[in-house]
């Protein structure tokens, strides 16, 4: 499975991004995707999952009513929409996809920078 992300920017505090998550390869086998984040100095942090059969979703207390995981399955495809953005955001996203007795995937990551 290849994951490639792309969405991420600059933007202003109070600002919107959406994130975008294209998945190639052996996609039939995808259980759950995700996105994780990683900020300057600590550690990476999980934002949000979803599965991909029933659409189930979970989000980290910081980004709950802010932030929404969707998926498109007909185009292999996950979005994080990102609202009411602020600083503490910032970080590298990761998009991750899990398959069953495989170690989870990622990808390269993007940048989201919120500024002041």
């Amino acid at each position: 499975v290849q994951l490639v992300e792309s969405g991420g920017g600059l933007v202003q505090v109070g600002g919107s991004l959406r994130l975008s998550c294209a998945a190639s390869g052996s996609t039939w086998g995808i259980n759950v995707m995700g996105w994780y984040r990683q900020a300057p100095g600590k550690q990476r942090e999980l934002v949000a999952t979803i599965t991909r059969a029933a659409g189930s979703t979970n989000y980290a207390d910081s980004v709950k009513g802010r932030f929404t995981i969707s998926r498109d399955n007909a185009k292999n495809t996950m979005y994080l929409q990102m609202n009411s953005l602020k600083p503490e955001d910032t970080a590298v996203y990761y998009c991750t996809a899990e398959v069953a007795m495989r170690p989870r995937y990622w990808g390269q990551g993007t940048q989201v920078t919120v500024s002041a």
